[in-house]
């Protein structure tokens, strides 16, 4: 009996994900003509129609909202058989591949990396840096491994473990007559003062609530949509932010007027791991944790 293939399980989940063929070829870095003869094929070896398609839209039928979520389950046990095997060859050796967020990457993996490299020579570390969300339903759906982020942020059907606080600092230019740094006091502020990231970016959530800002109109509507976005627009002086402490002699901020202070109040984040529950490398995932604890 003909089976599906793993190629075209991940296919068809990306495909009910993006919605759009184009779009979803291009995630997974095929031509069109290749990513649709794959869904075509799959539908032909179920004996059934997953998709209708129209120029513009793709509407998932009933059936293959279901093929999709089992497609999903298929994934991750192949992928558990996957970290089974992985699981009989020394510690942090092979293929690993790690979701990392924007807000650590640029501070962090130019540190760390190089040191891993030369502890464990035989390990391959694939990174994917995106927001928390995204990281994560790609970690469910079995195409990383494990996640490197801030906390807290809800995470469900994974374990979690803590791995140092992350404080925050003021962030301003220098000289700024926004605000003076080493007598900062939240009540002073003017309106629009604050500059943070899009909706979605964790390091928004964590700077609100850590940073205890309450009061939205000091909070700039106009929001930037990338970590090097925020820095440039606190060096153009168009207000001030606050930054993690891993971000002091970051690049990001070696050719900017942007210094960062410390803050009367203790704010912080955490930076955790999390991965699969009943992953077969949990040995390797607190290796690697511990590794991170003492190196960064």
């Amino acid at each position: 009996m003909k089976i599906p293939s793993t190629r075209q399980l991940q296919y068809f989940v990306r495909l009910v994900e993006i919605g759009h063929f184009g779009r979803a070829a291009a995630a997974s870095f095929v031509s069109q003509s290749a990513f649709s003869n794959a869904i075509k094929e799959l539908e032909s070896t179920l004996g059934t129609r997953l998709v209708d398609r129209t120029n513009r839209q793709v509407t998932v039928t009933s059936i293959g909202q279901q093929v999709a979520t089992q497609s999903r389950l298929v994934l991750q046990d192949i992928a558990a058989l996957m970290e089974l095997a992985v699981g009989e060859r020394q510690p942090l050796s092979g293929e690993l591949r790690m979701g990392v967020i924007p807000t650590i990457a640029p501070f962090l993996l130019p540190r760390i990396l190089p040191r891993l490299r030369r502890r464990y020579p035989d390990l391959r570390l694939f990174l994917t840096e995106d927001q928390t969300q995204r990281i994560y339903e790609r970690l469910m759906d079995g195409e990383l491994d494990v996640l490197l982020l801030a906390l807290p942020w809800e995470l469900r059907g994974v374990d979690v473990v803590t791995l140092f606080q992350d404080p925050f600092r003021l962030a301003c230019r220098n000289g700024t007559l926004r605000v003076d740094p080493d007598n900062y006091r939240f009540n002073r502020l003017d309106a629009d003062s604050i500059l943070l990231l899009d909706d979605g970016h964790c390091l928004r959530e964590h700077a609100l609530a850590a940073c205890k800002i309450r009061n939205t109109q000091k909070v700039q509507r106009f929001a930037a949509s990338s970590l090097l976005t925020l820095i440039e627009m606190v060096d153009a002086d168009l207000g001030i932010t606050f930054l993690p402490a891993m971000a002091r002699g970051s690049s990001l901020l070696s050719n900017t007027r942007v210094k960062l202070y410390e803050l009367a109040e203790l704010s912080y984040r955490q930076i955790g791991l999390a991965w699969r529950k009943g992953s077969h490398r949990v040995e390797e995932f607190n290796l690697l944790g511990t590794f991170l604890q003492e190196n960064r």
